[in-house]
Order: C-alpha cells, then sequence, then structure tokens
C-alpha cells in the first residue's frame, strides 16, 4: 500500500499517476502503480527529498520528470501537462556532467546560446550566475578534473541549470561523490540558491541528515516492486543554517527518517 496523496488546491507541479516500469517485455517489473504529488503552495516552491534503497529507482523517476526516460505505463505531468519541450525542468547529476573541452564560463552560457543570445550578453549574464555560486576567477578555466575540484565542477553544473530560469529543478545525488567539508558547503550554497530563486526542487539523497536540512518533505520509496510509502513533513524553519543541525528537533527527525527507514526495509509494507 503506497502513501494516499491528497490533492488540495495548491497548484500541482508534478504528478505521477499509476506509473510502472517493466523490462523483458514486461517479466520484470521495477516500478509499480506509483503515484506522487508535489504542490505549490506560494511563490517558493516546495523542496522534497526522496530517500530509499539503492536500485529502488529514484534516479528513473528523475528522468522520467525531466523527459528523458518514458515508463512502461501510467502517466507524469508538470504543472497538469505531459511533460514536453514547454516544460521548465533542469537537471543535475551526481556524475559531473560539464563539457570538459569549453570553458566555465562556456558551460554556464551554454543554454543561452542556444536561445540565440549574444555572446556579450550571455557572458555577462554566465557571470552573474558564476559570481553567485562562488566560481569568480575561474571562469576561463576547462571545466574539467583536476583543473577543478568535484565541487567547483558541481557548481558549474547548478550554475547552468540555473540559467535557463527553471521552475523545476532535479538534483540526483548531486553531493554524494563530495568530501564532507565540500558537501557541506554545497548544502549551504543549494539553500541561498533556493531561497534566491525559488524553483521546485526534487533533491536524490542517501543521506538522511541532508535530506532533514535541506527538505521541506521527505518521500521514501520501497523497492521490490518501488511505490512511495511514507511522507514526512520536516517542520523546521524555513531560513536554516549550521545551528539548525544542532536544534533537538532536528535530531529527532533525524531519528524519525532512521526509523521510518528500517521499519519500511523490514517489513513488507
Amino acid at each position: 500500500m503506497g502513501i494516499q496523496f491528497e490533492n488540495t488546491n495548491a497548484v500541482n507541479i508534478i504528478e505521477l499517476r499509476g506509473v510502472s516500469q517493466s523490462y523483458d517485455k514486461g517479466k520484470v517489473s521495477v516500478i509499480e502503480n506509483l503515484d506522487l504529488l508535489i504542490e505549490g503552495e506560494s511563490k517558493q516552491g516546495q523542496f522534497a527529498a526522496i530517500l530509499g534503497m539503492s536500485g529502488c529507482g529514484k534516479s528513473t523517476l528523475l528522468r522520467y520528470i525531466a523527459g528523458l526516460q518514458k515508463p512502461t505505463s501510467g502517466k507524469v505531468l508538470v504543472k497538469g501537462k505531459e511533460v514536453g519541450k514547454e516544460n521548465r525542468v533542469s537537471m543535475v547529476f551526481q556524475q559531473y556532467s560539464s563539457l570538459p573541452w569549453m570553458t566555465v564560463l562556456d558551460n554556464v552560457a551554454l543554454g543561452l546560446r542556444f536561445q540565440g543570445i549574444s555572446k556579450k550578453e550571455r557572458n555577462e549574464r554566465a557571470m552573474e550566475m558564476i559570481q553567485l555560486v562562488g566560481l569568480d576567477g575561474h571562469q576561463k578555466k576547462y571545466a574539467q578534473y583536476p583543473t577543478l575540484s568535484g565541487g567547483q565542477l558541481q557548481r558549474v553544473a547548478i550554475a547552468r541549470s540555473l540559467m535557463s530560469n527553471p521552475e523545476i529543478l532535479l538534483m540526483d545525488e548531486p553531493f554524494g561523490a563530495l568530501d564532507i567539508k565540500t558537501r557541506l558547503q554545497m548544502q549551504d550554497l543549494l539553500i541561498g540558491i533556493w531561497e534566491k530563486f525559488s524553483p521546485t526542487i526534487l533533491f536524490v539523497t542517501h543521506d538522511i541528515q541532508e535530506a532533514v536540512y535541506l527538505a521541506d518533505d521527505i518521500y521514501i520509496m520501497k523497492h521490490a516492486p518501488s511505490r512511495f510509502v511514507k511522507h514526512i513533513h520536516v517542520d523546521l524553519p524555513f531560513q536554516r543554517n549550521r545551528d539548525t543541525k544542532r536544534l533537538p528537533h532536528f535530531n529527532n527527525l533525524v531519528h524519525e527518517v532512521e526509523d521510518a527507514m528500517m521499519l519500511i526495509e523490514s517489513e513488507d509494507i
């Protein structure tokens, strides 16, 4: 039995209705009759995190929403319409996705180039974004490792994604390969970006503390077959910083999510 999503008067931003995914002509079913509803309650987009065991299909769901993959059955809607070119959706992957033969500036400005914007304007706008994500001084470097660190490469990817002014930002374990200090810095950067640009963010992670720190709502997936079975609302202050992690209620929420995940994986829900 999955989560029963209640459709309120808020705007439906992301909807997955009865989504299933099978392979080998239906012999292997990995996702079955899965539902998800992310609503928009104000000008500030929702920040939702997805947790679940490896292989349960978290990344697959993001690919559906981004239009990179279609489910075997069911519907994927963005703002009430089936996923298509008119949807403003950007995605940041765990693997470094910058084009290594291009500079940081050219990578960040790439989307504007495809929109036919003049080189002068796109470089000016890209530089503003580069400064925002803390890469000022690196714009002429090639976007490749080890010229840039892993954290810097993810900043390039985030900056490039934001240049298209997305309504929805999909993030697939974007900080999973980073060292702990860089990861903490990137979490704070992402909070600042969310507050400034107000997109709806759907964030996949294996890190429970990260999910509680960043998200408004946490959705937990169970596999075999995959579906959402638990929703936990994160009732922490909107503006968060490292002091938030020292609140007793923060630790209580982390324990609640831990307990839910252990219970879900040990029982047939």
